[in-house]
């Protein structure tokens, strides 16, 4: 699915957000700016957009992408990335204690075991090391029917007309609400070896960036 998407994926990713996905990575780049991470694996890479941006905040740090499809992959290299792997998350070609900083957007949503993620994570996490975790959630409140009446009833349109690939927005709104979020989250986040588990909620709810460390 991925795969047949990839030609199409930023382009839609850019117009289905309103280009509100710049910001959320612009924001989740200054986190990990601020934890001065010399090693980052940058997990569920997809077409590279937040390994870029790590890349040109932390000029100094090694940045390595990882994806398990090897479409997404090569549309990240001639954007730019430098470093590569092609990888299932469940089983990471890394050694422990890798890294220093692991980031996934919009990716372990996706994943077939989120428990084993999340301590694959953990496996090649330095001892103080640090996670981030960026995806879509589910706002509170009012918000909430109107967002989930695009979600289904007009993204996975719009997300056709783009791409040509109906299903798999289909796919993306159902993965959302299946998603656990907020506290829940950070919950599932600490029961699989992490500490410091927080939620930062943006844009009213419709995506929110978790962090913790090892």
């Amino acid at each position: 699915m991925f795969g047949r998407i990839a030609r199409r994926y930023d382009l839609a990713n850019h117009l289905l957000s309103g280009g509100t996905d710049f910001l959320w990575r612009r924001r989740a780049t200054r986190i990990v700016e601020q934890w001065q991470p010399r090693r980052v694996l940058d997990l569920a890479t997809g077409s590279g957009d937040l390994a870029l941006a790590l890349q040109r905040r932390l000029p100094e740090a090694a940045i390595t992408a990882a994806d398990f499809s090897p479409e997404m992959l090569e549309i990240a290299k001639r954007k730019g990335v430098r470093e590569t792997v092609l990888a299932d998350a469940l089983h990471l070609p890394f050694a422990a204690e890798s890294f220093d900083c692991v980031t996934v957007a919009f990716g372990l949503r996706n994943m077939a075991d989120w428990n084993l993620a999340l301590r694959e994570m953990g496996r090649v996490l330095r001892a103080g090391g640090h996670l981030l975790v960026l995806d879509f959630s589910l706002p509170a409140g009012a918000l909430r029917p109107a967002y989930r009446f695009y979600l289904h009833r007009c993204l996975p349109g719009l997300a056709s007309l783009v791409t040509g690939q109906k299903e798999a927005y289909d796919y993306l709104a159902g993965s959302i609400e299946k998603f656990p979020s907020g506290k829940e989250m950070t919950l599932l986040i600490k029961a699989n070896g992490f500490a410091n588990a927080s939620a930062e909620s943006l844009t009213g709810g419709i995506a929110t960036i978790y962090a913790a460390s090892r």
